[in-house]
């Protein structure tokens, strides 16, 4: 399923541990202060080095104030549903309503034994943890007092409450076909983790959810799709997440697109609060930048923007794909129209570089330094995202499809590469002339070389992949 329109999330999944309990608090401070929205804690009772989970998330509820707070996921068969229920709703309530119920089956069923935990197998976890969901959400929902009678649970005249203080998701960990029909049936959210699903995973399993969904009668796109997630910010290797936050706002962004991930949660590496820094800074502005540009961008290419290229509607009608694409190259030609008229401004003396960032705060809202160099950096954030994610899904997708694509693909991957240059040299000379306005000229000559290259970029990609896009159903 493609993006489902959810406001983004970017958290953190911190391990428990207890050893190390002066360095988890901090972290989660971290997180709080970088403004993150999710805060994780792993569930594993059996492990006896790891601090308990609903403990560490009560304490972490009275330090913290905006984040909200996730067992991801809860052990359900070492915690019963129905004292889960109300722990929940009473952690939601003192939180002021900034708790999520992240729920598993109950994956590691030794260990689950071990600490006197029953021992049920795999199949039957799956069922157990359907009726747990009965059971909880009865005890969530006002009325006379419940009684149910399961295989693995029951409730005899237990009496609902007490209310969360908002509706809390449920969000099941979930990989194979019965746990995600079960997600699918009832859960409000999915949280599967890269470990155990790739990238690559997520289209078959995401099919598999949303028609159990839509079996039940319910809405697919009602359920959230949140990603645990790992990786490494040093260097640039050919996995997921491997390389500079450049290349993870790539692979995210295209999840939210293509798979309509809308939630995702770092487990941080070995320079913790470096890692989050750089995923809440750059990582998590640049995704939410370029959905906002994909969501927003009309579906059809309007007039009025510099060399815009004809385009045949026959071509595209029908392509969604094709569509998406003319719209985001609408709005890179709008943008540059828009730069180019305020640096002719300052060139006039109509406005001076200081003045013109009440220009500049009407084109791009999600920037907080109105300075050209500010808009660049989020003008050129969406270039350089918009281009990796032809490069990594679209231009792959036409190659398979059509081969003898392959010489014009390669050309323009080539020029890829060259715009993403010519777009530093923009940045640096746009940032100099806040400081020196007499540096105008360099700005003014920078801009006309990003122009020279990006706007026939944009035309050839037009002319020669708008008609393969939509005969072949390539989506972006």
């Amino acid at each position: 399923m493609a993006d489902l329109g959810h406001d983004l999330l970017f958290g953190a999944s911190l391990p428990p541990d207890a050893a190390r309990t002066g360095e988890v608090l901090a972290l989660a401070g971290t997180v709080e202060d970088l403004g993150l929205d999710l805060l994780a804690i792993q569930d594993h009772p059996y492990q006896p080095g790891f601090l308990d989970t609903w403990t560490l998330l009560s304490f972490l509820a009275a330090r913290t104030t905006t984040v909200r707070l996730l067992p991801d996921v809860a052990n359900l068969p070492l915690r019963p549903p129905a004292v889960l229920a109300r722990s929940a709703a009473a952690l939601d309530l003192l939180s002021g309503g900034r708790f999520e119920l992240g729920l598993g089956a109950g994956y590691f069923l030794d260990a689950i034994a071990a600490m006197g935990g029953p021992r049920r197998s795999a199949a039957d976890n799956v069922d157990a943890l359907a009726e747990a969901i009965a059971v909880i959400r009865s005890l969530w929902t006002p009325g006379p007092p419940v009684r149910f009678t399961g295989r693995w649970y029951s409730l005899d005249g237990a009496e609902p409450g007490p209310l969360p203080a908002h509706p809390i998701g449920i969000w099941i960990g979930a990989y194979k076909r019965r746990m995600l029909e079960l997600t699918g049936r009832a859960g409000d959210g999915w949280v599967p983790s890269s470990g155990y699903a790739a990238p690559e995973d997520l289209g078959p399993m995401t099919r598999l959810l949303d028609g159990a969904a839509e079996a039940a009668g319910r809405d697919p796109a009602l359920i959230r799709r949140a990603f645990n997630i790992s990786g490494r910010f040093a260097g640039r290797g050919a996995g997921f997440l491997q390389g500079p936050p450049a290349v993870w706002a790539e692979q995210l962004t295209g999840l939210v697109l293509e798979h309509g991930m809308s939630a995702f949660i770092l487990g941080p590496g070995s320079d913790a609060a470096g890692d989050l820094r750089r995923f809440a800074s750059e990582v998590a502005p640049a995704v939410r930048e370029a959905v906002e540009q994909a969501r927003s961008a009309p579906p059809t290419a309007g007039g009025g923007s510099l060399e815009a290229a004809p385009v045949d509607p026959s071509g595209v009608a029908g392509s969604a794909g094709a569509q998406t694409l003319l719209a985001v190259h609408q709005h890179l030609r709008q943008e540059l129209d828009q730069l180019r008229e305020v640096l002719a401004q300052v060139a006039r003396g109509h406005t001076s570089a200081a003045g013109a960032r009440s220009h500049l705060h009407q084109m791009t809202l999600r920037q907080n330094d109105w300075t050209f160099g500010a808009f660049c950096a989020a003008y050129c954030r969406v270039v350089t995202v918009h281009h990796a994610i032809e490069d990594a899904h679209m231009f792959r997708d036409l190659r398979r499809a059509d081969s003898s694509l392959g010489t014009v693909l390669d050309r323009l991957s080539a020029e890829h590469e060259v715009i993403a240059g010519l777009i530093t040299e923009v940045d640096a000379a746009l940032v100099a002339m806040i400081e020196d306005e007499g540096r105008l000229a360099d700005a003014e000559r920078a801009v006309d070389r990003l122009a020279g290259a990006l706007l026939p970029h944009l035309r050839v990609e037009e002319d020669q992949l708008l008609g393969p896009i939509g005969e072949l159903g390539i989506r972006i």
